[in-house]
């Protein structure tokens, strides 16, 4: 069979008819996006337009844009918890009228022979980690044509990079897709781009999607495209749900948009008007893990939260961290020290708080036992969190989860000064 290899794709030349299918089917659905979009949203509300959910707003069995943005609201996860709730329990007709329930939605409700594979599904997964974990240092020895490796190198998993690229040896990392558990949103058109160069082409027949502008103080990355938050209805019952992804619209392939992950839009952490978002955090724990180096220590995982039980509050990070030479620990001074250094990574506010205003307490490190962080995946899948999609969370507040990562604190590290801050001059 011939191949069609004139095709305009930056994928390149297809080698077979099955890619060269695929090529056609991306170039046709960018090229109408629009007309895509409203095909989408009008199957969307003719499959789900009487379900509970969306009889309150009246849309009267309208299925185009323009009504459906004016009568139906924007939403968050919180906003749909007493639907969320009532489908854990076995209702699924508020949301849903034909179509299965999406895996955000059912998550809670895991059926019985589901919870039964839960055991096997994770011991295989030990068994993986495990393997990976002692092949990686040697990977390209044992697959010597290995090209490259298919991994998410944006958001929170930009912190594994280094990682990646020193056991893999430098091998390229492709990123090919942007997706949650909500919905599949976009490819990367250019999978072999550098890591800092990822942009994601919507796909718009995977559901409805809408970009908002973001909080107008938000200082722009580009003047020419603020960052927008992402909106989406889909065809499992999400309606104008805000996914709480902050992008930036970078250009167009045909007529899609085209963007960039920014970060989450959620502060993580805040004790008076101080407020510290995902990215903020990273780059502290990037800049304070240079002072384990020379330790050959590294931080495996994180996770923080505001401690308002003292006076003043205080934010408090727990670490759990790889250590290759036990006689050769960071010591106390140094990890205080790292509490030193990710305080001065923080914005100008914050450190006011620290420095002039004292209501906000010296920052601290806990540091937890080897484990604790797939104690806390273990936890929230049992809760009905997905394996596929699950990513340790950056703040947490639910005082089970506390209580699981204070019982395993080894030792309790403070900011030894407090950081450097300087009043702003004003002209």
């Amino acid at each position: 069979m011939a191949i069609d290899s004139a095709l305009p794709s930056p994928l390149g030349t297809p080698v077979c008819e099955k890619d060269a299918k695929a090529l056609r089917f991306i170039e046709e659905m960018t090229r109408n996006a629009d007309s895509v979009q409203e095909r989408v949203l009008a199957e969307i509300l003719s499959r789900n337009g009487e379900t509970e959910y969306l009889r309150r707003f009246n849309l009267d069995g309208a299925t185009d844009s323009d009504t459906f943005k004016s009568k139906v609201p924007v939403v968050t996860y919180e906003d749909l918890q007493p639907e969320i709730q009532r489908i854990a329990n076995g209702d699924r007709s508020a949301i849903l009228s034909s179509h299965p329930v999406s895996e955000f939605l059912t998550s809670s409700g895991t059926s019985a022979g589901e919870r039964k594979l839960m055991p096997t599904i994770h011991e295989e997964l030990d068994r993986r980690q495990l393997l990976f974990s002692l092949l990686m240092p040697v990977m390209n020895l044992i697959w010597p044509n290995t090209k490259y490796l298919d991994v998410i190198v944006t958001g929170a998993m930009a912190q594994y990079i280094p990682t990646l690229d020193h056991y893999s040896g430098g091998l390229p990392l492709a990123c090919t897709m942007y997706a949650s558990s909500e919905c599949f949103f976009g490819l990367n058109m250019k999978p072999m781009c550098k890591p800092s160069e990822v942009s994601y082409t919507i796909m718009p027949n995977m559901g409805y999607f809408e970009f908002l502008p973001h909080d107008p103080n938000y200082p722009p990355l580009s003047p020419e495209s603020p960052p927008r938050l992402l909106v989406v209805t889909t065809y499992a019952g999400l309606n104008r749900y805000r996914i709480g992804d902050i992008l930036l619209v970078t250009g167009y392939y045909n007529s899609a948009p085209q963007f960039r992950f920014v970060k989450r839009k959620n502060v993580l952490l805040s004790i008076d008007s101080d407020k510290t978002d995902e990215a903020e955090l990273q780059k502290g724990i990037d800049n304070a893990s240079l002072l384990l180096k020379e330790f050959n220590a590294s931080v495996i995982e994180y996770t923080s939260y505001a401690d308002t039980t003292t006076i003043p509050g205080h934010y408090v990070i727990f670490w759990e961290l790889l250590v290759k030479d036990a006689a050769n620990s960071p010591s106390d001074e140094v990890l205080n020290q790292c509490c030193l250094v990710v305080e001065e990574s923080l914005n100008s506010v914050y450190r006011q708080g620290r420095v002039a205003d004292n209501s906000i307490g010296p920052l601290e490190i806990r540091v937890v036992k080897n484990g604790t962080f797939e104690e806390l995946m273990d936890y929230a899948i049992s809760r009905g969190a997905s394996i596929n999609q699950y990513k340790a969370p950056r703040c947490v507040s639910f005082t089970p989860i506390l209580e699981l990562l204070n019982g395993r604190v080894v030792s309790k590290h403070f900011s030894p000064a407090a950081p450097h801050w300087v009043p702003e001059r004003r002209r």
